[in-house]
């Protein structure tokens, strides 16, 4: 069985010591989507929801949750990230938001780019909720990730 990379000789949790490992060229892309109803997915799309311009608070959330999460989960690395996109695309039943990080560094940009996704979307969800309080968040994942030891990742179609 191969050690666990996050847990020291005695079982108890570590972060991980990067600060041997070369720097990289890190990229990772991350997906997610939220349903709706046609109503909210209206007034989203034509700027008449209560609270504001939904999509631009949804994408500053992202980038700003991307840029904490060394603080938000445990066992992560702060990272210096040099670039992070929020992107949303409109779909009959809702919406999906893609999240592009990247960086140069010892360590991978996957879990800023799934909190970013994550946090878009239930921006999306507290902007929107007067209209639609049944809205659902479903499938974010790991789409791709570039870069480090381990190579290159795609996730199957």
């Amino acid at each position: 069985m191969n050690r666990l990379t996050h847990l020291d000789e005695h079982g108890n949790a570590r972060m991980v010591d990067v600060g041997g490992k070369a720097e990289t060229r890190r990229t990772a892309v991350a997906t997610g989507r939220i349903i709706m109803s046609s109503a909210a997915l209206t007034a989203i799309r034509d700027g008449d929801v209560p609270k504001g311009d939904v999509l631009a608070a949804a994408r500053i959330a992202g980038i700003m949750a991307a840029k904490k999460v060394g603080g938000l989960i445990p066992l992560c690395h702060s990272l210096a990230i040099d670039s992070i996109t929020v992107d949303f695309e409109f779909e009959a039943d809702g919406l999906t938001a893609t999240t592009t990080a990247s960086l140069t560094g010892r360590t991978g940009i996957e879990m800023e780019a799934l909190t970013a996704t994550s946090i878009a979307l239930l921006t999306i969800y507290d902007m929107a909720k007067a209209i639609d309080k049944a809205m659902i968040i479903q499938n974010i994942r790991l789409i791709s990730k570039t870069g480090g030891k381990s190579g290159d990742w795609y996730a199957p179609e």
